[in-house]
């Protein structure tokens, strides 16, 4: 941006007053993420500041236009831009509600042509190796109990962090809070169930009375998203994986080792929580020889004589 636009924070009072409104209703009204919520303001942010409006009522086409031409100048990836473009969308929306838009500046805005990046996940033998294995360490226990449920429930890393003590039912059952508040039960396997209860014999050292959180840090804090992904990177490097892990990637080989050995994409849905079936059918594309085989034994034109 030229020196003569405003810098990012500076917002009209008017604009901030809209947007303060619009980010209390994601979130009272339908339950948003607190990250969720922080990209819109970040997002409604570049764009009043970057169009220096006064209010939102004059936002027209041509300023989606220039915000989105301003967005590829600046090497904003297609991805990274048709979320600024959803951000947009759905606040317009909200203002014509509101009254305070007549007409819907998104109509005809098309968001740029992205690719779909497949999900990348460890291959069983790797995973083992992550997961194998403790030591006397204290935060062994609970790092090997976050990562077992990680990997073992293919948990989004918030559902993660946002456990109590409350959502770890009888049974091997887990309750989690996924998008929109959006709660479900969740099988524990073995593995995740015992390295539960071996974080649970030492959890008080970490916890204070009445504390609900499952999952704590050495200051008897909920853990938090960064804690996690650092202390899964310090485990992949003591572990020699040449893999970069991050938390989701455990998702993500949840989901596809578990649709490789059932073949069964309902059920993968319902465990990761996806709204959509078509949000879990890219994990289809990950298994080409289960698939090819398949096909050999199944199709009349592809079986051997």
């Amino acid at each position: 941006m030229s020196g003569t636009q405003p810098a990012p924070e500076e917002l009209s009072t008017q604009c901030e007053l809209w947007l303060e409104k619009f980010l209390t209703h994601l979130q009272v009204e339908r339950g948003l993420s607190v990250h969720t919520i922080s990209n819109y303001r970040r997002q409604l942010k570049y764009v009043a500041t970057t169009l220096a409006l006064p209010d939102w009522s004059g936002l027209t086409p041509v300023d989606i236009k220039r915000v989105l031409s301003t967005s590829k100048q600046q090497g904003k990836h297609a991805r990274s831009i048709a979320l600024r473009l959803s951000a947009l969308r759905t606040f317009c929306r909200y203002l014509i509600d509101q009254g305070q838009l007549f007409s819907n500046p998104m109509e005809g805005i098309q968001a740029p042509k992205q690719g779909r990046p497949l999900p990348k996940q460890l291959n069983v033998d790797d995973m083992q190796q992550l997961l194998d294995g403790n030591d006397d360490d204290l935060l062994a226990y609970r790092d090997k109990a976050m990562f077992e449920l990680l990997y073992g429930c293919g948990l989004r890393l918030s559902e993660l962090t946002g456990l109590n003590l409350n959502d770890c039912l009888s049974d091997g059952l887990l309750r989690v809070r996924g998008k929109g508040s959006k709660e479900r039960l969740l099988p524990m396997g073995k593995m995740a169930r015992r390295a539960l209860e071996a974080w649970f014999k030492v959890r008080g050292h970490f916890a204070d009375p009445g504390e609900p959180a499952v999952f704590l840090s050495k200051q008897k804090n909920r853990i938090s998203n960064r804690q996690v992904a650092n202390r899964l990177d310090v485990m992949a490097q003591q572990k020699n994986i040449d893999s970069k892990l991050n938390p989701h990637k455990l998702r993500h080989s949840f989901a596809t080792h578990v649709l490789e050995s059932s073949g069964d994409l309902r059920a993968v849905q319902e465990l990761l929580g996806h709204a959509n079936l078509s949000t879990t059918q890219v994990y289809t594309h990950l298994d080409f020889q289960h698939l090819a085989k398949v096909y050999d034994s199944a199709h009349p034109r592809a079986r051997k004589k």
